[in-house]
């Protein structure tokens, strides 16, 4: 993947790039490499499914991007941004806190006039609440902005950004995840190659939430899923402050890892998966739009968000599926 997005008054030398955590970790580095593997293997082993299943047949519904939900508020020259050059304060790939979309949407949401529990809350309730999912290419946090749509990498990163502006320090809480089942049946099971990719390694390669750093503790803030597509899952409404790890997710043992940036190749799997096979990943977001309309009716029928959440949070019980790697080569993680 080549490195991009970096302002122009940024050097990418060696010492700069290892400082702002863009060389991977090794733990990060074996779920890049055995994720792009696993995908190439499932691509190449089974070539009359890549060849039937790559593009979007003529009788197929095809993917059609949600109409962004809000209006950018304008950028007006003088406008603050709290960024620094200190660690979870500065830019990083694709997460510019002072391009003007970002700054303009963060002093519409409060920024220099709240707490900071109180901007990062409204920051988190935006993010989750207005932007919507949707499997793409990385790119810059302001094209997130725009497009109103990102995969949960964009949605972590539009967050990121907002409570770096407000001078908020701010950075990414990754981890390999095992899914719920009612995701993995509307999520991976929509696309037979996805679905393979999937159950050859046993989890998805990345997944993660943000945190922000507030009165001297880092409070997590899991803006992926929108409230209609947690209600659709079956789980509780994540709140601001609420982790997903035991509630939406399952991270593998020795996975976890907490950065200031997002590191080079994230999102390469995507990027592969477009290239060879783009009717797969227009499947996954037509299912992804489907848990939107069908977790909304949910809402509606239990009487809104916060009858629904109640009532989940009732009927809910945290227990980690059964994952069995044993056949599994190539990768092993250890606490």
């Amino acid at each position: 993947m080549v490195p991009t997005f970096l302002g122009d008054s940024y050097m990418t030398s060696f010492r700069e790039m290892k400082d702002r955590e863009y060389i991977p970790h090794g733990t990060y580095l074996k779920l890049l490499i055995g994720g792009a593997l696993s995908l190439s293997k499932v691509l190449f082993a089974n070539p009359s499914d890549l060849r039937k299943l790559r593009t979007i047949q003529g009788s197929e519904e095809r993917y059609v991007r949600p109409k962004r939900s809000y209006d950018l508020p304008p950028y007006k020259e003088g406008m603050r941004c709290g960024a620094t050059d200190e660690k979870y304060l500065r830019e990083t790939l694709y997460c510019n806190p002072c391009a003007p979309e970002v700054v303009a949407l963060a002093h519409h949401l409060g920024a220099f006039q709240k707490t900071d529990y109180e901007f990062a809350k409204a920051a988190f309730e935006f993010v989750k609440e207005k932007l919507d999912l949707e499997i793409c290419g990385m790119d810059a946090v302001e094209e997130t902005i725009r497009r109103g749509t990102g995969t949960c990498f964009h949605l972590i990163s539009v967050f990121i950004a907002l409570c770096r502006c407000a001078g908020i320090k701010a950075r990414y809480k990754t981890f390999a995840m095992n899914m719920i089942q009612s995701w993995y049946d509307a999520t991976v099971g929509s696309d037979p190659l996805v679905k393979k990719w999937y159950d050859q390694m046993g989890f998805f390669m990345m997944e993660g939430e943000g945190e922000a750093f507030i009165d001297g503790k880092w409070v997590p803030a899991h803006v992926g899923p929108t409230a209609e597509r947690q209600a659709a899952g079956g789980v509780p409404i994540t709140h601001f402050g609420e982790g997903s790890l035991g509630l939406w997710f399952f991270a593998l043992p020795g996975t976890t890892m907490n950065m200031e940036s997002i590191p080079y190749g994230l999102g390469v799997g995507s990027k592969l998966l477009k290239k060879l096979a783009p009717g797969s990943m227009e499947r996954v977001n037509i299912s992804i739009q489907r848990q939107n309309i069908v977790g909304k009716k949910i809402i509606e029928d239990a009487g809104g968000k916060d009858a629904y959440d109640i009532m989940a949070r009732k009927k809910h019980k945290s227990k980690a599926p059964t994952l069995d790697l044993s056949d599994k080569k190539g990768i092993v993680f250890e606490e």
